[in-house]
């Protein structure tokens, strides 16, 4: 099979092709590789890259199956690992170089959950400034003079230039669909306590929650459903079986889902493009798709997001901003400082208020498979001196919904937008069938 098709595979397709002996995983990471090492330069997605290792574990992957060995839903398929994500044989730097050369004795949980499906893991890609707002050095694959979004910045730009099929990261804001928006790939981030966080850089309990990227509806139902695990080193877990995300996204719906097109008390921010591509969304889908308007509680979402992750960031990173501060960016050092200011019955207020938003989300999904509505607010922005704005994710983000963002639309630019779907609280895998079922009704391929 020809390296230029191989590394266009699909994560699902690759194993299927690994596990009936179609390639061979040394095949897949080598091609990989030289993917990597032809577009890296321009791209920027790597923090660590260790080709022998890769290659070794590709190896190894390919002589488990000639030894008939049981084969994990993932294997031999490579994937990358945000760089906040520890891994034992890895430096994991967290995107700043006060963690320069750390070098973590154990796996994160989702780290081992995928060894242990099979994967390979190709390295640990660029992440921001400790998964806040200060750039890496990562350039949008599609126009290297424009962001590629964060804090994912590596994760989504590797899967978007075909360096990997897979990639993880992590979601506080933004982090995970905003980036798949701009660079044109399907992001995924499941119901907040669904997968582990251990053995990842903590900012905000609450708010924190890890997400997957991919090139399909069933690749990143493919790697989410192997990471949704119970541990118990996660305090937000609770045991609960695993969810059919696989085959419950390629099913069919019962019934034609219904949409709920809910601009969101921010749409005064989207770009034109946005709302011009979303009036014609509305229009092509018809019957299927309803506008609503949130209750006037949703206006201060904002506002107790931010408080609640700034408090975080200063407690987090306290340690941190004390002995490195003149070497944090000015926007980081501004939140944790504002985070310190923040009064125990403000922060309570508004993590609390999370509970009364997912109440009257209930009300909206019990009429409605799922709400629609933009994952950024346009095109990924030109220049790389920031990673655009995350406030269309930020309510969701919030409450912890299962969102993903399909790659269907392209701005003014030639540039990707991608569709936003939100779903109830633990119903991720009918949000997953119906994305699926949304490409299909819009015409994508």
């Amino acid at each position: 099979m020809e390296k230029l098709n191989v590394v266009q595979m699909g994560a699902a397709e690759a194993a299927k092709a690994i596990r009936e002996g179609h390639i061979t995983s040394e095949e897949l990471v080598s091609a990989c590789l030289e993917r990597i090492e032809a577009h890296e330069e321009k791209v920027g997605a790597w923090a660590h890259l260790d080709p022998d290792l890769a290659m070794s574990q590709a190896r190894d992957a390919d002589m488990a199956r000639e030894e008939g060995k049981t084969l994990g839903s993932l294997h031999g398929v490579p994937v990358g690992v945000k760089d906040i994500i520890d891994t034992a044989d890895m430096p994991t730097e967290d995107g700043t170089p006060l963690h320069a050369g750390r070098q973590p004795n154990d796996d994160a949980t989702v780290v081992s959950f995928l060894r242990e499906a099979g994967a390979v893991i190709m390295g640990k890609t660029v992440s921001t400034e400790l998964a806040c707002y200060g750039p890496g050095k990562t350039a949008n694959p599609h126009d290297p003079g424009r962001t590629p979004g964060g804090s994912s910045s590596g994760s989504a730009a590797a899967v978007a230039a075909f360096m990997v099929p897979l990639a993880v990261g992590t979601q506080t804001n933004g982090s995970v669909i905003r980036p798949a928006s701009y660079c044109g790939v399907h992001g995924f981030k499941p119901t907040q306590g669904r997968i582990s966080r251990h053995g990842i850089l903590p900012l905000s309990r609450p708010l924190d929650q890890v997400g997957v990227f991919g090139r399909s509806v069933e690749d990143v139902a493919t790697i989410a459903e192997r990471l949704m695990i119970y541990d118990e080193l996660d305090p937000d877990m609770r045991i609960r079986s695993r969810p059919n995300l696989v085959e419950t996204a390629l099913d069919e719906p019962p019934v034609t889902p219904h949409l709920a097109f809910i601009k969101t008390p921010v749409w005064d921010q989207a770009d034109e493009d946005i709302q011009g591509v979303f009036v014609e969304l509305s229009g092509h889908l018809g019957e299927e798709i309803t506008e609503e308007a949130l209750p006037d509680f949703f206006k201060g979402a904002v506002e107790w997001h931010r408080t609640v992750m700034e408090a975080d960031l200063a407690r987090n990173l306290q340690e941190d901003y004390e002995r490195g501060k003149d070497k944090i960016s000015d926007t980081l050092r501004e939140m944790i400082e504002r985070g310190q200011k923040v009064l125990a019955v403000d922060y309570n207020r508004a993590v609390e208020n999370r509970l009364m938003l997912n109440g009257m989300l209930r009300e909206i999904f019990e009429k409605y498979d799922a709400i629609i509505t933009p994952a950024a607010t346009g095109e990924a922005p030109a220049g790389l001196d920031s990673t655009g704005s995350p406030i269309f994710c930020t309510l969701w983000t919030l409450c912890g919904t299962p969102a993903i963002t399909l790659p269907l639309l392209e701005g003014s630019n030639g540039m990707p937008i991608g569709i936003q779907l939100v779903g109830p609280v633990g119903d991720d895998a009918r949000l997953l069938r119906t994305a699926r079922w949304l490409e299909g009704a819009v015409g994508a391929e």
